[in-house]
């Protein structure tokens, strides 16, 4: 299996570069996932195919302010370094730019230097590990001093910066947004629970990793970036009990699939549990538990793509995504929305 078998032609107009203003207001398109056939609709509509029993999968990450702009001490030349994964209280590992400016030993301020930086460590894949030094809560100081680190496709300012959160964002620690999630209002979700839909809020704090290119080619060869994830035990009951009594597991975006599919059992039943997920899904993985998709659109060549060609077979997907180009949908973070489903 090539990375160039999901490769599709994508004209650069069709990035979306802005959220919408009422944000279900995003075009829908529904794909079948056993025969392929593909309807068009507005995203507010996905009511009209969710059923009572159902259980709506949610990662409730919140994206923190991860892109730090600052100077070296010695020299005053202008770096930046982006929050990747916490170590521990003023320990993370960053990525950095320009790296040769940044060696171990190298200190950094930032604003009006209540913010410092040391890097401790240079790891392997160009990494580095930075200690920061400061007074105060760290959470805080960020929210001042960081920006929202958008993707590297966006290239406008965004204008308000919860745009970039889900509504229901709540444990901070992604250094990107699950951005299916990004379509939900509150009162959409509230007339999804009054429909008899449970909503199970489980956690994957999304890395910069998500972004970055398979350079192999060979898929199988890929390896994956670690993300930490955890379930408490409201969200695992929510989700084996829909199970147990016949209705459909549906998550909302990749992370909440990887998050449920890294945790269960040979089973398909899911314990409360935390850890460390590097689980490639790509075609000809046996997906345990879920059994729809609401996704966005993605990269050509991700493993993103791939993880949605697992569920709905590569030729459909990528027929739909011709047909997505087709119908001028909008693609990426701020674009349109898919829902995978098993029946019309």
């Amino acid at each position: 299996m090539k990375t160039s078998d999901f490769y599709y032609e994508l004209p650069q107009e069709l990035i979306a570069q802005d959220p919408l203003t009422d944000r279900s207001a995003s075009r829908l398109m529904v794909l079948n996932k056993n025969n392929g056939k593909v309807t068009h609709r507005i995203f507010k509509d996905i009511t009209e195919y969710l059923k009572p029993g159902d259980c709506l999968v949610l990662n409730n990450t919140k994206v923190i302010p991860a892109r730090l702009l600052g100077i070296k001490e010695d020299t005053g030349a202008a770096v930046e370094v982006f929050l990747l994964k916490r170590l521990d209280t003023y320990t993370w590992e960053t990525l950095v730019k320009p790296g040769k400016k940044l060696k171990k030993g190298a200190r950094v301020l930032f604003g009006d230097g209540s913010l410092k930086a040391e890097v401790s460590e240079v790891c392997d894949d160009g990494n580095r590990i930075v200690r920061f030094e400061f007074d105060g809560v760290f959470e805080e100081i960020i929210s001042v001093l960081g920006e929202m680190p958008l993707p590297p496709y966006i290239t406008h300012k965004l204008k308000d910066k919860d745009r970039y959160q889900t509504v229901y964002a709540k444990l901070e620690g992604s250094s990107a947004a699950p951005t299916a999630g990004l379509h939900f209002t509150k009162e959409l979700l509230t007339q999804i629970e009054d429909m008899g839909v449970s909503l199970a809020y489980v956690t994957l704090h999304v890395g910069l990793g998500t972004f970055r290119p398979v350079k192999v080619d060979d898929v199988t060869k890929h390896h994956m970036h670690s993300e930490f994830y955890m379930i408490d035990k409201e969200a695992a009951d929510k989700i084996n009990t829909a199970k147990e009594n016949g209705g459909r597991i549906i998550c909302v975006g990749t992370t909440s699939c990887r998050t449920i599919e890294s945790a269960a059992d040979e089973n398909g039943r899911l314990k409360p549990c935390s850890g460390d997920t590097e689980i490639f899904i790509y075609p000809g993985y046996k997906f345990k538990i879920l059994d729809c998709l609401i996704t966005n659109f993605h990269l050509p060549e991700s493993t993103l793509i791939m993880l949605v060609s697992a569920l709905a077979g590569k030729d459909n997907v990528l027929e739909a995504y011709r047909q997505a180009v087709e119908e001028r949908y909008r693609f990426f973070s701020f674009g349109d929305a898919m829902f995978i489903t098993d029946d019309d």
